[in-house]
């Protein structure tokens, strides 16, 4: 039996919640087939929609009305892992139930540790929420002290850190419903980010990348593989070009050389490639794959998918 950690796109999972009732009874299927095929699975999921909806809706509440209540950003992030869990785990008892797999599923609202001290805190590059003109923009920063830049021409939006996550404070936890059989979900979004100030976490506004999380979340655990589910069913090297070419299999060496290439694009690619670089380097038994979601069970097979390696 191999130890599995899935971390799978929050696009997958859909824009509103009807929406994400039906996507996520596909997005399941996969899942359990790594389940059927006897692996321990562990699955994290982004949120990058769905906590943009939430904050949004409570951003567009207070506008009407100062009155309003407004949500600091990482309570809109644990809203995010409650609902997103609610519908995954339902569907994933539902279709284990369907092929006879006694599984029990729960989700595990997940704070993630961060560094005050990183680098990511000093040059907030994540945008989040909608995009305002200027005088909104500066009002913000004035009454919420959001951090607001112009992008692409199209308006002012609010940014936050990404910083790398260090450690999950509910671990012991986790690897309890882990050790008992349980299919968990944690995580979620790349986790609620926390710093810690003596015995207390407290929440701050940033974004953790799902796939650095997933990563941490895998090394922690000291599972076999690492299944990030994508859009594309391998990793690409000269990409929308007509030198495009897929990667069977990559070495973390590899991995370095692509990169100072500029093979890979920030906002997509690469930090998918480098959380995987990030668990596989940890120890020499492991092993990373990149697949599309449909995929999953024949790239764990070693039939399509990328798969990195030492």
């Amino acid at each position: 039996m191999r130890k599995i950690v899935v971390a799978l796109g929050g696009n997958a999972l859909g824009h509103n919640s009807q929406d994400q009732i039906e996507k996520v009874k596909h997005a399941v299927k996969p899942i359990v087939e790594l389940v059927e095929q006897g692996n321990e699975v562990i699955l994290a999921h982004g949120n990058g929609p769905q906590v943009g909806m939430i904050n949004l809706a409570f951003e567009t509440s207070y506008n009407v009305s100062n009155k309003n209540p407004d949500m600091p950003f990482p309570e809109c992030g644990a809203m995010s892992q409650g609902y997103i869990g609610y519908h995954l785990q339902n569907a994933l008892l539902t279709e284990l139930k369907n092929k006879g797999l006694k599984q029990h599923v729960a989700t595990i609202i997940t704070q993630v540790e961060v560094d005050k001290n990183d680098p990511a805190f000093q040059n907030p590059t994540k945008p989040i929420g909608k995009f305002y003109d200027l005088e909104t923009a500066d009002r913000f920063t004035k009454e919420k002290g959001y951090i607001m830049v112009e992008d692409a021409s199209r308006g002012y939006r609010r940014v936050v850190a990404s910083p790398k996550p260090v450690n999950i404070v509910e671990l012991e936890i986790i690897k309890s419903m882990v050790k008992a059989g349980h299919l968990v979900i944690t995580v979620g979004g790349g986790g609620i980010p926390v710093i810690k100030e003596g015995n207390e976490f407290i929440g701050v506004p940033a974004v953790i990348d799902k796939d650095f999380a997933s990563a941490k979340l895998a090394d922690l655990l000291d599972v076999d593989m690492l299944v990030i589910l994508t859009a594309v069913n391998k990793v690409k090297i000269n990409f929308n070009t007509p030198e495009e070419k897929d990667l069977d299999s990559i070495t973390i060496k590899e991995i370095d050389e692509l990169i100072s290439q500029g093979h890979f694009l920030k906002g997509s690619m690469l930090p998918k490639i480098e959380a995987a670089k990030m668990f596989v380097s940890g120890k020499k038994h492991r092993t990373a794959i990149i697949a599309s979601l449909e995929e999953a069970k024949e790239a764990l097979l070693g039939h399509t998918g990328t798969r990195i390696t030492n």
